[in-house]
């Protein structure tokens, strides 16, 4: 017994006819016949008085029709709602992005693809990009940006940010006025950086050690334009990408870092081997319009 079934046994008790019920379901008046009787020896019950010249449910019968009566409606509702979601009328995004992508990458995209896709919900989750990194992996979101080089086995990914850090300091520091310094240089210098769960709270201390010293980190914040103003308070100097650095203002002059480069490339990503909805390929799609030179 399938769904076609119950439908016809519903609208035989809705019309009192094998005829009419067979002209509404479009199928002749044997296939109705044929399939109640299958209906009824499936079940070993006499779904129909057929004694009158209207057929109406036994007792057992009614039972059936009204529990038909639910089950239809229940698949009428799923039928309904896949196909909301095939066509993106409806559907969900839990997408996690760091405070320094956030505004900079993803304001705008983020706009223009609510406007197309309405029915479309968008969660987003504001935190480092090592624990969005976690989050991917262990299925709490399904995207997120991410600083490269990340787990490539794992991840898919498009390329949206390749740039390097650059050093912010106070107007009046020494090396304000410098065109490049060399990371060996802030050794004396106290540092502000970002703090635990943020790819940078590890990587510049990694750097820094590679070049034999200990970074003196005298202060950590979790929003680079609390650490913007901190360096334009003269607390200490702050390595930043450049896009940041770019809209840091006036109150702070950034130089150029060399000796080693330190690169921050972001990707948005998502894992190999987890089901995309509907809206997720299409959220893919939109993005690799949005940034078709980060293609990976």
């Amino acid at each position: 017994m399938d769904i076609k079934h119950l439908q016809y046994v519903i609208e035989v008790a809705r019309t009192g006819s094998f005829t009419k019920a067979a002209q509404t379901m479009f199928v002749s008046q044997p296939t109705i016949s044929k399939m109640i009787k299958s209906v009824e020896e499936e079940l070993g019950v006499e779904l129909f008085d057929r004694s009158g010249s209207r057929i109406v449910p036994t007792d057992v019968g009614q039972l059936i029709v009204d529990q038909a009566n639910v089950i239809a409606h229940a698949f009428d509702n799923l039928t309904t709602g896949l196909d909301e979601l095939a066509s993106l009328r409806r559907g969900k995004l839990r997408i996690g992005l760091p405070p320094m992508a956030g505004a900079s990458y993803f304001a705008e995209p983020i706009g223009r693809f609510h406007a197309m896709y309405p029915g479309i919900s968008i969660e987003l989750a504001e935190d480092g990009a090592k624990r969005i990194e976690a989050d991917i992996e262990n299925g709490a979101l399904d995207f997120g940006v991410v600083l490269l080089p990340t787990k490539s086995e794992l991840f898919e990914s498009i390329l949206i940010a390749d740039e390097r850090l650059m050093v912010l300091v106070h107007p009046e520091h020494r090396y304000a006025a410098r065109g490049r310094i060399a990371l060996t240089e802030l050794e004396p210098e106290p540092l502000i950086s970002f703090s635990e769960g943020f790819a940078l709270h590890d990587r510049i201390p990694a750097a820094c050690l590679s070049e034999g010293f200990r970074p003196n980190i005298v202060c950590e914040s979790s929003q680079w334009d609390l650490i913007v103003r901190l360096v334009a308070a003269n607390l200490g100097a702050a390595l930043l990408p450049e896009s940041i650095c770019r809209e840091a203002g006036d109150g702070v002059a950034a130089v150029a870092l060399d000796q080693p480069i330190i690169p921050w490339r972001l990707a948005f990503v998502w894992r190999k081997d987890r089901y995309l909805s509907y809206a997720a390929k299409e959220w893919i799609r939109f993005l690799r319009t949005w940034f078709p030179e980060g293609l990976q």
